[in-house]
């Protein structure tokens, strides 16, 4: 009673008491002190669970959706034709007249690049001789995710091919129109050349089918005094054996074969030693013999 009335009347407690009541302090803050442990402990190990993982699961998914794999149109002509037999017989021998056969143009893949090219030497004794030189060449384009759609890279060639033969080293009075009827699209360009041997009248008509582009190459010329061919019949000629050529690589489509005329089978169709000349080029211009 006397040490309760000490407290109350506001006298020091003995040293005995004030023992007694750092013990009881240093207990309370212990324990004070472990609480907000354990509540950041179990905040911890609740941001770990199966929650979290789900949502991060959930957006990879998102993401996922949100970026699809590209992709392209497909081709529509997987092959080419068989370049050597592209034209027929008759055309042949109203082009290159008593042509041997044709010579096929070098290629490591004949399904994307193939061509093929006839010359003649028609002798007209003391009046001179009549050269004739023709190659059809063809390149395929195959659609792809990082170039784009076959027949969009094979418009972008046929332009190409376009310019090449108006930009013709030594051309002269270069021509150009636009034809109808033949494939997607197809420009026939005409110029003369002077040689040695004469003056040349060149004739090429660039068309494109799908994702398929034909150059075909046509000159003629009169040597040792003969006449200089008209550049209209050679162009109607030109023309002609391009709508062919066309006919040739869209029949590939149905599975119909690769020559212009099933019955043409003699060596003119063949296939022969040698390299075609590349597409446009005007090819070698030389007669021989």
């Amino acid at each position: 009673m006397q040490r309760r009335a000490e407290c109350d009347m506001g006298v020091p407690p003995t040293p005995s008491g004030q023992r007694g009541r750092a013990k009881r302090l240093n207990r309370v803050l212990v324990c004070a002190a472990a609480v907000p442990a354990m509540l950041i402990a179990a905040g911890c190990s609740s941001d770990s669970g199966s929650d979290g993982g789900e949502d991060k699961a959930a957006g990879a998914s998102a993401s996922a959706s949100a970026s699809p794999s590209p992709t392209v149109r497909a081709a529509v002509y997987t092959d080419l034709p068989e370049a050597c037999g592209a034209l027929s017989e008759k055309t042949l021998d109203d082009l290159v007249p008593k042509a041997k056969s044709g010579k096929e143009s070098q290629s490591d893949d004949i399904a994307t690049r193939a061509g093929c090219s006839w010359d003649s030497l028609t002798n007209n004794g003391v009046d001179g001789s009549q050269f004739r030189w023709l190659n059809v060449s063809m390149l395929r384009f195959d659609s792809d995710v990082a170039r784009g759609a076959g027949d969009e890279l094979a418009k972008e060639y046929y332009a190409k091919q376009v310019k090449d033969a108006q930009a013709t080293d030594g051309a002269k009075g270069v021509e150009a129109e636009p034809l109808s009827g033949t494939g997607d699209e197809a420009t026939a360009v005409r110029y003369d050349l002077k040689k040695k041997e004469g003056t040349f009248k060149q004739q090429t008509v660039v068309a494109r089918v799908e994702n398929v582009v034909i150059t075909l190459d046509y000159n003629g010329a009169g040597l040792a005094g003969d006449k200089t061919p008209s550049a209209d019949d050679l162009m109607k000629d030109a023309k002609k054996a391009a709508g062919e050529a066309v006919t040739s690589v869209t029949g590939t489509k149905d599975g119909k074969g690769s020559k212009a005329d099933e019955g043409d089978k003699n060596s003119k169709s063949g296939k022969g030693d040698g390299d075609g000349g590349a597409p446009g080029s005007g090819a070698p211009l030389e007669s021989k013999s």
